[in-house]
């Protein structure tokens, strides 16, 4: 997870001051630093960010079983579903990712994700076994969805569970700084559940800065600098990290991470303790550290300079330590 550094709203020498909106949505909180043009109306900017989180929320939401996805995971084999533009879009992005990714990244990866008590199933006590994990495989697959982008539609074959929380906070930050946008705000830091994306900067004329929080860091612990692990500077881009510390549970004496592989059922586990991605988007970035974290700081590595992409490893090192892999990219945008 990432925190923003608290801003302070108080007037400075250009006559303006940062206005903090905030608010709740899919599971977590918003919340928004904003710089306000003369006239703005903040509380239909309020009303409008709230707008956009909760429609994120009617279209993607495996909680609510209403959802557009939700209908979409309950249809009928071998019918089509026309989708919403904006689930469409994720939808699109997600399965291109898993296909690019080789099935590290795999958006129908939710039967797996509830066997082991992390989607909106109860958490089980225990580990589940061999036979229900591979009960739960075969209905995995990101090439068992087909698209008809004509009519935007997506075939459902039967019995494929697609879960986007990988990418639906993201693609709201970005829905979010696109109203803001519209909205002629020029000057915005946008979070979402520790997804950020930010443009312009203060009225000071400093950039947005947050940090990424070292792992480990107690909860909530967001103005305390000895739990940051390294400050980053946005400016015209989004941020979000992926980590295995905080969503776990235990059982026979082993941890078992929030982050299935696709590909074997089992949860990731290799050195990684977080993935941060910078990107120009959120919905580009969320699901990067997702598929950084699956596929480990060597293979991901690999992948995240074949590709240019700005990722962060910390890895866990020996007497509890964390130990840094940047990418090129990475190092670029946040020198060290």
């Amino acid at each position: 997870m990432i925190f923003t550094f608290a801003v302070s709203a108080a007037p400075v020498a250009s006559g303006k001051d940062v206005r903090r909106f905030e608010g709740e949505t899919m599971g977590t909180t918003w919340s928004v630093n904003a710089v306000l043009p003369d006239g703005a109306d903040g509380r239909a900017i309020e009303r409008g960010i709230q707008s956009e989180v909760d429609r994120v929320v009617a279209q993607m939401s495996t909680y609510e079983p209403d959802s557009d996805l939700s209908r979409f995971n309950r249809a009928p084999a071998g019918t089509w579903r026309t989708l919403p533009p904006e689930l469409f879009t994720v939808l699109r992005y997600a399965l291109w990712l898993a296909k690019d990714s080789n099935g590290a990244y795999d958006p129908t990866v939710g039967p797996l994700v509830n066997l082991w008590g992390f989607g909106p199933d109860k958490r089980p006590h225990d580990a589940p076994d061999a036979a229900a994990i591979a009960a739960a495989r075969a209905r995995v697959g990101w090439s068992k969805i087909e698209l008809d982008e004509a009519n935007r539609r997506a075939l459902q074959p039967g019995g494929v569970y697609v879960d986007l929380s990988s990418v639906a906070k993201g693609f709201g930050v970005d829905q979010v700084a696109r109203f803001l946008d519209r909205s002629e705000v020029r000057d915005y830091l946008v979070e979402v559940g520790g997804e950020l994306r930010a443009r312009g900067g203060k009225p000071d004329g400093s950039p947005w800065r947050v940090g990424i929080e070292r792992p480990g860091a107690a909860a909530g612990a967001v103005d305390s600098l000895d739990e940051v692990q390294r400050i980053v500077s946005l400016t015209g881009k989004a941020i979000a990290t992926s980590g295995d510390y905080r969503h776990f549970f235990e059982s026979g004496g082993t941890f078992f991470s929030h982050h299935i592989d696709p590909r074997t059922g089992y949860p990731v586990a290799h050195r990684v303790a977080s993935v941060s991605i910078v990107a120009d988007d959120c919905m580009h970035a969320d699901p990067l550290g997702t598929a950084m974290t699956v596929l480990g700081p060597d293979e991901g590595m690999a992948y995240a300079k074949r590709h240019g992409i700005a990722v962060l490893f910390i890895l866990y090192g020996e007497n509890g330590r964390f130990e840094e892999r940047a990418s090129p990219a990475f190092t670029a945008v946040s020198p060290p």
